[in-house]
């Protein structure tokens, strides 16, 4: 069955929103996800696309123009401080943006406390038409699939579901039989990547690998085959590479991702359902 593409942030992340969806657009791609929210949990302001006015009337019309659709926005972290109104800014841009999906991080040890601010988040996201989509990471207070999937069950809401990324998939005690039985309605897009081995198992080794050492599918060991046999069949996939070491243009970068991607998938039997595909084959 297809699967649509999407152009994750990461991939291009120095490049701004309209030449992101640009280099998208030329490359097949039917989505792209962008970042108002830092990732990081100190020392990272809030972007741009989040307070300039003129920079959302330029992305705006770049979708506009090009077609594309924004996929996903990032990212809402959830700590023991958590305040849903604090995210309503936020929120309010992503539906500006006609977004689909918000990436969700947890980042509170205390998991009663962290499924009850999840799901109040995910109160605030129905309002503006949105997903709620809890990644799990190792080094987080989600560190795998199988907390991921307890604390959307606990929250119980119409719009939660869970963020599967390749890299994480691999890095935790997440097998693929867990992967195939989580039901289709609670899995709204999967992040792609390759990556190294051997790695570097502590936090800080993860995070780097996680934030600069991401490869094009294809390109690392990671079973990116099973993986795509695993998922739900249109289930849509976010090309999320993050090589520091990269120096091809924003348009190479996102042929790169979207042929490599496309590989993986003719691999495993599944085909995506970006348009023109064929202008970089």
């Amino acid at each position: 069955m297809p699967h649509p593409l999407s152009l994750a942030f990461l991939t291009l992340p120095n490049v701004p929103p309209v030449q992101m969806i640009e280099a998208a657009a030329e490359a097949g791609f039917a989505s792209v996800g962008l970042r108002l929210l830092p990732a990081a949990l100190s020392g990272e302001g809030p972007y741009p696309l989040l307070t300039d006015d003129r920079m959302l009337r330029e992305t705006r019309a770049a979708l506009r123009d090009t077609g594309i659709t924004v996929a996903d926005v990032e990212i809402a972290r959830l700590n023991e401080r958590f305040d849903p109104e604090g995210f309503r800014p936020f929120l309010e841009r992503a539906a500006r943006l006609q977004a689909r999906h918000v990436l969700v991080a947890g980042d509170d040890r205390d998991e009663a406390r962290l499924t009850d601010s999840y799901g109040r988040f995910c109160d605030v996201a129905a309002e503006f038409g949105l997903t709620g989509d809890l990644e799990f990471m190792p080094w987080t207070a989600v560190p795998d699939l199988a907390s991921a999937r307890r604390i959307v069950q606990t929250a119980d809401r119409p719009n939660a579901a869970i963020l599967i990324d390749a890299l994480h998939y691999d890095r935790a005690p997440t097998t693929l039989d867990e992967i195939r039985a989580v039901p289709a309605s609670q899995i709204n897009y999967v992040q792609f990547c390759d990556g190294p081995h051997p790695y570097d198992p502590s936090d800080e080794g993860l995070i780097a690998i996680a934030r600069g050492g991401r490869l094009m599918p294809g390109c690392g060991a990671i079973d990116l085959t099973g993986l795509a046999r695993a998922i739900p069949d249109d289930v849509a996939i976010s090309v999320e590479v993050a090589d520091l070491s990269n120096r091809l243009s924003p348009r190479e970068t996102a042929l790169r991702a979207a042929q490599t991607t496309r590989m993986i998938l003719r691999a495993a039997g599944r085909c995506d359902r970006s348009p023109d595909q064929s202008r970089e084959e």
